[in-house]
């Protein structure tokens, strides 16, 4: 015991005590480390990088650099082209329609006929060029490659000449101010977004230009734009993360690395294919002129060497297990995308019926989550809250309060003939209904489609025709049940028609 500790006897029980805590701290962390090996030190995990920072601590310094490659990326690599496009093509395909759901068929009908007007036309797009299902399409290429998209809503005015008086406008999110991380008030702005203190959007500071726009002076100060005139879709991957990053982030190494590996086999190809002949002479005096000395090796190259030169080649190592290489790096990637190793690679050569059906099962699990947990509830509900908003100051415009039902792109069969009858039987048994499984199929209008075929079966029956797809008269055996006359007249025991009686 010292002497600061016999004369301050509380000091030296404080120390004792934090001693004691400090003690089973280290023993708590040293059990942890001997139960997890993942959290266990030493030279397997001495270059393991983890922090406990928030998803907005993480992602904030890498957004703009993850992004940039990424683009990089996809312009020079087809696999990282052919992934994101196979995204959007399976998320969005011909786009997700809306189907009105107002109170009266009347409002639906009115709905219906404007939303054709505006949205299935380039007259939403604030560049003239996309209807908004090509809108929907470009917005998912771009979550997938930069991780985020921002759409805007532009007021117009009536004199514009537009079905509704509102367009859109994509944007990428460069347009946001990164830098832009401070109090506001009483709100709080983390990534140029500014947060309530109930942790609600309530605006986005963006630019008037793209930071990287070669044409002009491009402003560096950003402006405060209202949440409500803003759609910010990106798929949150922890809770609390206020940006999105690109979905090539955990495959960006190996899709690099597999570049510079194919690089690395070409030139081994050409220094392989240099296959040379050289010819020595034998003594014919020295009269002769010395051939040049040849400082550039080609194929198929015929070189004659001066009496006494010899020529000697370096043996590179060769490297057998490409196809191994590429396969696994290929499967991976395709993990780390989710999607199927054949819609990245195009590779079929390996794929049956069962094999196949499995991998897109999952893959249309997928596409669900991203369709029903991002696309639809960020733009597509929002976007039509703005259609319905601003439709409502045209003439006739629709003023009560009406949703929407959207239906995604249908799906192609891996095999119809059985999928069509696993359709069928769930609705011979009552577990799924006409319309359902009409949507299912990617009608998007059930009641249309029941409207086209009334009147063409009552073309078939005032022509006094039997087809086998009527069910009404033929069997699902393909016999007739009915009689073509019994749909137009019928008649008496006699064989008498009953004008006749």
């Amino acid at each position: 015991m010292g002497v600061i500790d016999t004369l301050f006897p509380g000091m030296a029980a404080k120390r004792a005590e934090s001693r004691l805590k400090k003690a089973k701290a280290e023993m708590v962390t040293q059990m942890l480390a001997r139960r997890f090996e993942g959290a266990a030190g030493g030279r397997r995990n001495d270059g393991w990088r983890a922090a406990g920072t928030d998803a907005n601590a993480e992602n904030g310094p890498a957004l703009t650099v993850l992004r940039n490659r990424a683009r990089d990326m996809r312009r020079n690599n087809p696999y990282a082209e052919r992934a994101i496009t196979g995204i959007a093509d399976n998320v969005i395909g011909a786009g997700i329609v809306p189907r009105p759901k107002a109170k009266s068929a009347r409002s639906n009908k009115k709905l219906s006929a404007t939303w054709a007007e505006w949205g299935e036309t380039t007259a939403c797009d604030a560049d003239g060029i996309e209807n908004f299902y090509g809108l929907q399409h470009k917005v998912m290429e771009t979550v997938a490659e930069a991780g985020e998209c921002l759409i805007r809503r532009r007021r117009r005015f009536s004199s514009d000449g537009l079905p509704v008086p509102m367009q859109l406008q994509v944007l990428e999110p460069d347009f946001l101010d990164d830098s832009k991380s401070a109090k506001n008030g009483g709100n709080q702005i983390i990534q140029g977004i500014e947060f309530d203190a109930l942790g609600r959007r309530v605006a986005y500071w963006m630019f008037d230009e793209h930071p990287g726009a070669a044409t002009g002076l491009v402003s560096i100060q950003s402006r405060r734009v209202p949440a409500e005139d803003v759609i910010h879709v990106f798929m949150p991957r922890r809770p609390g993360q206020a940006r999105g990053y690109t979905w090539l982030a955990p495959v960006m190494q190996r899709l690099r690395q597999f570049d510079e590996m194919e690089d690395a086999v070409m030139e081994q190809a050409k220094i392989a294919a240099c296959f040379a002949a050289f010819i020595t002479p034998g003594d014919m005096g020295a009269s002769g002129k010395p051939p040049p000395l040849v400082d550039r090796v080609e194929p198929g190259i015929i070189q004659q060497l001066g009496i006494g030169e010899d020529v000697k080649f370096g043996t590179p190592p060769s490297f057998n297990g490409y196809s191994t290489y590429a396969w696994q790096t290929m499967h991976a990637v395709s993990v780390g995308l989710g999607v199927p190793y054949e819609l990245l690679t195009g590779d079929l050569k390996a794929v049956n019926f069962s094999s196949g059906r499995m991998g897109w099962l999952h893959f249309a699990r997928r596409v669900d989550v991203w369709q029903w947990r991002m696309v639809i509830p960020q733009l597509c509900e929002r976007v039509w809250g703005w259609f319905v908003e601003a439709q409502t100051l045209i003439p006739g415009g629709v003023l009560e309060e009406a949703g929407a039902e959207w239906v995604p792109p249908r799906r192609d069969m891996v095999d119809p003939s059985k999928e069509v009858a696993v359709i069928k039987d769930r609705m011979r048994l009552g577990l799924l209904t006409p319309d359902d499984a009409l949507r299912e199929m990617g009608y998007t209008d059930p009641d249309e489609v029941l409207d086209r075929f009334a009147i063409h079966l009552s073309k078939v029956d005032k022509a006094g025709l039997v087809f086998d797809y009527d069910a009404r008269k033929v069997s699902a055996a393909g016999q007739q049940t009915l009689p073509p006359s019994s749909t137009t007249e019928s008649t008496n025991d006699d064989g008498s028609d009953d004008q006749d009686a």
